[in-house]
């Protein structure tokens, strides 16, 4: 089945009384691109996270959120009280050697803002493997969520496919029909045109000379090749919705040839109903081509 590449999927989960809520967001991009964001305190997560992503999904851009919720700030900061008091220790042996006159005070707000003096509490082994376990947990149904939205607008996505997939085999049937005989028409109109010039000189066409002109004709204007291989084509868009979960760089290839497929039979044709039919099908076949960017 086809799967779009836009999706959301959200889930939550608890440990020791935080809430872990992950939210994962996918838009189109031709290849797979991750964006994980996760607070300081559970940032080793980063690399299990972005492995089970790329296992799991295979194109598009990935948004991933951790937030943590219900938690107090003594939980995810610490204080590093012996750093904090060597520097206050020095400020104030500064102040005693010097001539700094009142007002004096030691900002604290200020200290806490330097480098190293707060730091991320990081969990004891045994409380981050739980953490481990609950994040991957609740990413894996976040991405189920994900694959269901994707897939129910991959539906809607395939019936589209469908349908302009059908108004190219009635095009290519129009052009097939007609094909056989635009030559037979192109015989009467040459001959009539020939008599016309030499009416007046009291020559004859030789039937020779026009059935080769024809024949030449007929070789260089047969489109019977392209249309079998767009047929194919057709029939290999068909398959790829059947059985292939990623089809979207597929389908992009395949409509690529159907394209060039299209092109060749409108260089070769002299017709103007066959060279109509084929703008339609090159119409059709470049919203095939759209539909294929959106799909996974």
């Amino acid at each position: 089945m086809l799967n779009s590449m836009t999706g959301y999927g959200e889930a939550e989960g608890e440990v020791n009384g935080v809430n872990y809520a992950v939210e994962i967001k996918a838009v189109n991009n031709r290849y797979l691109r991750t964006n994980i964001k996760l607070p300081e305190a559970v940032a080793f997560l980063e690399e299990d996270i972005e492995k089970l992503l790329r296992q799991s999904l295979s194109r598009g851009t990935i948004n991933y959120v951790l937030r943590l919720k219900q938690v107090s700030a003594s939980t995810l900061f610490d204080i590093d009280e012996a750093a904090l008091r060597a520097i206050m220790e020095r400020l104030s042996r500064i102040k005693s050697s010097s001539d700094i006159g009142p007002p004096w005070r030691i900002d604290i707000g200020g200290l806490l803002n330097l480098p190293g003096i707060i730091r991320p509490m990081l969990p004891s082994e045994e409380v981050a493997e739980k953490i481990r376990n609950t994040v991957l947990d609740i990413t894996r149904e976040a991405i189920e969520k994900l694959r269901q939205m994707r897939a129910a607008e991959g539906r809607s996505l395939e019936a589209d496919l469908k349908s302009h997939c059908e108004a190219i085999k009635k095009d290519l049937e129009h052009i097939r029909n007609r094909s056989a005989t635009v030559l037979q028409e192109y015989a009467k109109k040459l001959r009539k045109r020939v008599d016309e010039l030499l009416a007046e000189a009291t020559l004859k066409l030789d039937e020779e000379t026009l059935a080769r002109e024809v024949a030449v004709l007929a070789d260089r204007s047969d489109v019977s090749e392209e249309i079998t291989r767009l047929d194919s084509h057709l029939a290999q868009l068909a398959e790829s919705g059947q059985v292939d979960d990623q089809a979207g760089r597929r389908l992009e290839f395949i409509s690529q040839e159907m394209l060039r497929e299209a092109n060749t039979i409108a260089s070769k044709s002299f017709d103007t109903e066959i060279i109509r039919q084929v703008v339609d099908i090159k119409c059709e076949i470049d919203r095939i081509k759209e539909q294929a960017q959106n799909l996974e």
